[in-house]
């Protein structure tokens, strides 16, 4: 069976080496517990440095699994309130179902998605629809695998207005150490993204974009190195000169603490400068128990 990827997963592998691993001007937590009768919690918060602003969720998870049924609920610190209900693998094997709901107290404001996806052998497809009377938006993808070959497409439709607001396609190209990612976004923005796993301790990703009409175009390369199981190296620069450099270091099993670096090339003597700075994120997550 292939292991075909959302499509929102395509080329994920490049933008891990490009986003995993620092942690720029916050300190974050996170926690995960279970209760004794299976209900998962789990709970993170975020802290920026540069604004002092802070942010946190709580997440409770029970699942019955003789029904296929997991429910959600989630709380955040802007005081929204989400329900989610998902049934998978009962009607139809790689066949998932969900029912997802937000609600605003402080206004009165309230939202919902339906969501489908499934996934068989070498294709998975999905669809996702905002509940709202006045004209719901409808949201599809799918993608097809064939030897290491992956074509993607993706779309949203605006009922109320009758337009196609979204329109985008991507093809690539998956092996066990090498990934190739090109995608078109409405015709007018170009993307594409190599990942390389050159031993097991280095992996390299290259990312390039442009939009048509215009001269911005967008460079970055990224490199991981483990130094050991415990230890990792990041580094990525771009063609604005921005370098990110990061270091993490497992502590103790479930902790971990990152160090990184965010330093503007073209102004490195200005240690002013908001773009230079050095910053330290915490997390820690507590192993699951039952």
């Amino acid at each position: 069976m292939c292991n075909t990827p959302t499509y929102c997963d395509l080329g994920k592998a490049a933008k891990d080496v490009f986003n995993k691993g620092y942690g720029f001007g916050m300190v974050k937590i996170d926690l995960r517990t279970k209760s004794c009768s299976g209900v998962e919690f789990s709970t993170s918060g975020h802290a920026y440095t540069d604004t002092g602003k802070a942010s946190g969720n709580l997440e409770t998870k029970y699942k019955i699994c003789n029904y296929g049924l997991t429910f959600t609920q989630k709380w955040n610190t802007d005081n929204t309130l989400g329900t989610e209900i998902t049934w998978e693998n009962k009607l139809a094997e790689g066949l998932k179902l969900t029912l997802d709901t937000t609600f605003v107290p402080n206004t009165g404001k309230k939202s919902g998605k339906l969501k489908a996806s499934y996934k068989r052998d070498c294709f998975s497809l999905g669809s996702n629809v905002d509940i709202d009377f006045s004209g719901p938006t409808i949201y599809g993808w799918a993608v097809l695998g064939f030897e290491g070959w992956l074509a993607g497409y993706q779309m949203s439709f605006d009922t109320a207005k009758s337009k196609l607001s979204q329109n985008n396609f991507a093809l690539g190209y998956k092996a066990a150490d090498f990934q190739l990612h090109t995608h078109v976004n409405d015709g007018t923005e170009f993307g594409g993204s190599i990942y390389q796993k050159v031993n097991e301790k280095v992996e390299t990703s290259i990312n390039l974009a442009w939009t048509a009409g215009s001269n911005n175009t967008r460079f970055g390369i990224a490199a991981k190195y483990k130094l050991d199981c415990r230890t990792s190296l990041a580094a990525k620069v771009n063609n604005a000169s921005l370098i990110g450099l990061g270091y993490t270091q497992t502590l103790r099993p479930g902790v971990k603490l990152t160090l990184s670096a965010l330093i503007d090339g073209k102004n490195f003597n200005a240690g002013g400068h908001k773009k230079n700075s050095i910053t330290t994120c915490w997390s820690w997550r507590r192993p699951l128990r039952g």
